[in-house]
């Protein structure tokens, strides 16, 4: 994995927010190329063994409800480009014309199967598939729509130095991010002004501090959080951060 020369990023991402993390990882270029071959080996290895509960929950999903097995969504990776997400659908055919496009607590657009895979993570496993064509990494900030990229301020824009990811320090610290949007009216909102600038200071924290050990370590701290084990987020941290880019953060 390496990255471009900084004249040929994107003109937003030409920044000095940016170029702040632009030069970490320049330096971290041997975990970078370790990060790369991680992502490729791991995932066909993955995608090999899980095959069969991928067959299970492709004849599952068909079964439980109408529509395809895949959902796929344009999301936004590394430099800003668009691809189409790989995730086995927990929620009804066409379900963004229905909703908003976060998921709230009792979202009645998930079926019976999606809620079993939602709550083991399965919905996810497929991800593998993007990991190996190098849309995604295994450690890196969560792929956003267009939309909530572009409320991004331009020291959150310095995420898009690196493929999306599977999980993050962030995945794990709103591991529920679905009840803090529970009840609430307008979820796009709430989202960019409220959840997103606490996601990103977990993100951008992963970015200054980047190795791949630190990615190693971020893989088991998702395994556990999976299992059930608790971790206590960093509240006055994400405060300040939140309060430092409050002016910045629009729908």
């Amino acid at each position: 994995m390496r990255l471009v020369k900084w004249e040929k990023l994107p003109p937003e991402m030409q920044t000095e927010e940016v170029r702040k993390y632009y030069d970490i990882l320049m330096k971290k270029r041997l975990s970078l190329f370790f990060k790369r071959l991680f992502d490729i080996v791991v995932s066909f290895t993955l995608l090999l063994i899980l095959s069969p509960i991928f067959l299970i929950l492709a004849i599952a999903i068909k079964i439980d409800s109408k529509g395809p097995v895949f959902f796929r969504q344009e999301r936004i990776t590394q430099y800003g480009k668009k691809f189409s997400i790989f995730k086995f659908r927990s929620m009804v055919q066409d379900a963004s014309k229905l909703g908003g496009e976060v998921t709230i607590k009792n979202d009645m657009r998930i079926t019976r199967m999606g809620k079993i895979i939602r709550k083991c993570r399965l919905d996810e496993i497929s991800q593998l598939i993007d990991v190996l064509r190098g849309k995604m990494t295994f450690v890196g900030t969560r792929p956003e729509v267009e939309k909530y990229v572009k409320a991004y301020t331009p020291e959150m824009m310095a995420t898009l130095l690196l493929p999306a990811g599977v999980t993050s320090l962030a995945s794990i610290y709103y591991k529920d991010e679905a009840k803090l949007l529970d009840g609430v009216k307008d979820t796009d909102k709430v989202y960019i002004q409220k959840i997103l600038p606490g996601k990103m200071y977990y993100n951008l924290k992963g970015m200054g501090q980047f190795s791949f050990w630190s990615d190693i370590k971020v893989m088991f701290m998702t395994v556990f959080a999976v299992l059930g084990k608790e971790y206590i987020p960093d509240k006055a941290g994400e405060e300040a951060f939140a309060n430092e880019i409050k002016e910045k953060v629009e729908i």
